[in-house]
């Protein structure tokens, strides 16, 4: 059996150090929301699951996520029909400015989101829309559609381009073509980078700061209240969008690798 020498160890050592210090918060916080103190320190007095039921007969909360879902959804069904129609356009017509209009649609996943956010407000302000769910809605997607670009472009550069020719020589016209031949071969990146818009949109906090109106999202609400102090309601929420978060990611990292 091959012995680690000291170096490979030393990596393995950092590997697990950074994993620890990346997850040991996110179980304290899971840990602090079934504790029976409203006191988020150690030692724990006791288990219960009444954080959780305080949670979901919070109003406002649920008002709030109630918002972050509709951003979310509204946002990721935006993202995928403007971005599959970009990603077969770059894909298979040559056109002018082509590699221009892909940086383009690449470029907001490189900036920050405060940067998104005032940019896309004075924007807002200079066209007369107001702050409102809808403009949080047109700033999420203008981030994320990038995201189903890339997924949704790197999978049609895999799929055998003699499929499409020899279903236009059978008679089939360009959408049954799309229908029978192209989207089966890039659903799983269409649903992959769907997953990951809509988790990355309902954590999103900088470009919702900047556009939204009254109507506040769970991490706005999260982010308000937190200044008050974190409470065990607080890391139950919390807790609830982890175990959330992490099945969509799950589920779109696998969609995303899985074969053809």
């Amino acid at each position: 059996m091959h012995k680690l020498i000291w170096w490979q160890k030393s990596l393995v050592g950092v590997a697990v150090g950074t994993l620890l210090f990346l997850y040991v918060p996110v179980a304290i916080l899971i840990l602090f929301s079934f504790n029976d103190s409203p006191v988020t320190s150690f030692p724990l007095s006791g288990f219960t699951w009444g954080w959780y039921q305080k949670v979901f007969a919070n109003q406002d909360l649920l008002k709030a996520l109630k918002n972050s879902l509709i951003v979310a959804v509204s946002a990721t069904a935006l993202t995928i029909v403007i971005g599959v129609p970009a990603a077969l356009a770059l894909d298979r017509y040559p056109f002018v400015g082509k590699q221009l209009f892909k940086n383009t649609i690449l470029l907001p996943l490189s900036l920050p989101g405060i940067v998104t956010g005032i940019a896309m407000l004075n924007f807002y302000k200079q066209i007369g829309l107001p702050q409102s769910l809808g403009a949080v809605v047109i700033g999420h997607a203008t981030a994320l559609v990038g995201i189903v670009v890339g997924q949704v472009l790197a999978r049609l550069e895999k799929v055998n381009r003699n499929l499409s020719e020899a279903s236009s020589d059978l008679g089939a016209t360009g959408i049954e073509t799309f229908f029978y031949v192209t989207l089966p071969n890039i659903r799983s990146a269409i649903i992959g980078s769907a997953l990951l818009c809509f988790t990355l949109s309902f954590d999103e906090i900088p470009v919702t700061y900047f556009l939204t109106g009254r109507d506040v999202t769970l991490p706005m609400y999260i982010y308000s209240t937190l200044r008050r102090g974190i409470t065990p309601e607080i890391n139950a929420i919390g807790a609830l969008i982890v175990v959330a978060s992490l099945a969509l990611i799950l589920s779109s990292v696998s969609m995303l690798r899985q074969k053809q």
